[in-house]
C-alpha cells in the first residue's frame, strides 16, 4: 500500500509499504478515504520532535472499515468511520474517567500516558496518510457515521482531531453563552476554537493572528479579526470591554510560537492570553508543547529545549486565572459534534483549502509549513478523490 512517510526533517515522500492485518483480536482495518495534515504533523516535519524516520504520518482520519478481528462485535465492514487521534483502550483507569486522551494501556512507555496514529512519543502506531489504517480497539475507537459519510467527509474527518480539540480549549476556558473570548491563532484548530466558542452562543470572539487569510476566515465564520502585525490583542480586547479583558481564552498555538517578524517565543501566546482575560477568567491551551524540543535550543534558548516556557507567572497568579492545558479527549465530544454535523448546525469544513491525492503530500506539506496565502488546511484523499482547490 502506499503512504506519507517521514524520511527526516522537510522531507516526506509517498513509497509503498508492507499492508497493515489485523494483529489483535479487537483490531479493524480501515480504508482511508479522507486524511487531514494537521498543525501538529509541521512539528514532525520540522524536525523540531523524536518523530523516527521511517513512520507513516497522520492522525486525523475518516474511511470505510474492509476487515474486522473476531473479538470485533459493533463496528462492521463497510461502514464509514472517524477515528479519534487517541488510540485508546476503554478500560484501564484514565479511560474509565473518559480520559482517552491519556490511556495507560496503549502507550508502552510506562512512566508516559496517551497514544496516537503516527506521533512522535505517543507509542509506534503508524498513521493514517496511507491506503489503509489499522484501529486497535475498533469497536471503541471508531465513531460510526451516516448514510452522508461519503459525500461529507471534509465535514466529518474534522471530528478526529480539531473541531474536538478546538471545542475542548472552549471547555477548559469555560467558555458560556454572552461571554467574550480572545483566541490566540488563527490556524484550523483556532478557527475550530473560535468556532465553538461560537456555537456555544459567546458574545463576542475575537482571533489574533498575523497571516491575512487566517484572519478573514475567522471573519467569515462571526469572529473579530486582530491582526498583531497592526494591533496589540490585549490592548483591542481591554479597550472593548471597559478595561476589563475578555471573560476567557484559548492557545491554539504552541511552543513554536513567533512574532510577525518570525521570531519564535515559546510564551509569546500564553503571556497574551494572560495580558488579555480578566480576573479570575479561564483559559484553555491545547496548543502543542513538549518536555523537550530538538530545535529549541537553536531557535529560542536552552530552557526552550527542555520544556521551559517563560511566563508571566506573577501576573496570572494576581489575577487569579484558571488554566487548563492537555490534548483533547476526543471521545467525549465527538458524537455530539458528529450529531451538530448531521443535524446541518455544524459545518467545520469551511477551514479546508485543498482537497489532494496522495501522491500529492510532499508539496501539501511544503506549502502548509511555509505558511503559504491560501494554505488553510489540506484534506487528502488516497482513494484519488482529491480534486485540487477547493475554494
Amino acid at each position: 500500500m502506499k503512504a506519507a512517510v517521514y524520511e527526516g526533517p522537510r522531507t516526506v515522500t509517498v513509497k509503498d509499504v508492507p499492508d497493515v492485518r489485523i494483529e489483535h483480536p479487537c483490531d479493524i482495518v480501515v480504508r482511508i478515504t479522507a486524511t487531514n495534515i494537521c498543525g501538529s504533523d509541521l512539528h514532525m516535519y520540522e524536525g523540531r520532535t523524536s518523530f523516527e524516520t521511517g513512520r507513516t504520518l497522520g492522525h486525523e482520519n475518516l474511511g470505510q472499515v474492509v476487515e474486522v478481528g473476531p473479538a470485533v462485535r459493533k463496528v462492521q465492514v463497510g461502514e464509514y468511520v472517524v477515528l479519534p487521534f487517541n488510540i485508546a483502550c476503554g478500560f484501564c483507569k484514565q479511560c474509565e474517567r473518559g480520559l482517552t486522551n491519556y490511556c495507560l494501556t496503549m502507550q508502552p512507555e510506562p512512566a508516559l500516558a496517551g497514544a496516537a496514529y503516527g506521533f512522535a512519543d505517543m507509542g509506534p502506531y503508524q498513521g493514517g496518510q496511507a491506503e489503509l489504517l489499522r484501529v486497535p480497539y475498533g469497536d471503541f475507537n471508531a465513531l460510526r457515521l451516516g448514510e452522508d459519510a461519503a459525500e461529507r467527509q471534509t465535514d466529518y474527518v474534522m471530528l478526529a482531531d480539531i473541531f474536538p480539540t478546538g471545542y475542548h480549549a472552549t471547555e477548559m476556558a469555560h467558555v458560556k453563552p454572552g461571554d467574550q473570548t480572545i483566541v490566540f491563532g488563527a490556524g484550523p484548530v483556532g478557527l475550530m476554537a473560535a468556532y465553538s466558542a461560537l456555537l456555544k452562543g459567546a458574545g463576542r470572539v475575537w482571533v489574533a493572528d498575523h497571516q491575512p487569510d487566517r484572519l478573514r476566515m475567522a471573519e467569515g465564520i462571526g469572529a473579530i479579526p486582530i491582526d498583531t502585525s497592526e494591533q496589540d490583542p490585549a490592548e483591542v480586547v481591554k479597550e472593548a470591554t471597559l478595561g476589563l479583558g475578555a471573560d476567557n481564552g484559548c492557545e491554539c498555538v504552541g511552543y513554536q510560537a513567533h512574532d510577525p517578524q518570525g521570531h519564535e517565543d515559546a510564551g509569546l501566546t500564553l503571556n497574551g492570553l494572560i495580558d488579555s482575560v480578566r480576573f479570575t477568567g479561564g483559559i484553555g491551551v491545547v496548543g502543542v508543547f513538549l518536555p523537550e524540543d530538538p530545535g529549541g535550543a537553536e531557535a529560542q534558548g536552552e530552557l526552550e529545549a527542555q520544556g521551559k516556557v517563560p511566563i508571566d507567572f506573577g501576573m496570572m497568579w494576581f489575577k487569579g486565572q484558571r488554566m487548563g492545558t492537555g490534548q483533547a479527549p476526543v471521545k467525549k465530544y465527538n458524537r455530539a459534534l458528529r450529531d451538530l454535523i448531521a443535524s446541518g448546525k455544524a459545518k467545520p469544513s469551511f477551514v479546508v483549502s485543498h482537497e489532494l491525492g496522495l501522491d500529492e503530500a510532499p508539496g501539501a506539506y511544503e506549502h502548509f509549513d511555509a505558511r503559504d496565502e491560501g494554505w488553510t488546511k489540506v484534506v487528502l484523499h488516497p482513494d484519488g478523490h482529491g480534486d485540487g482547490l477547493k475554494r
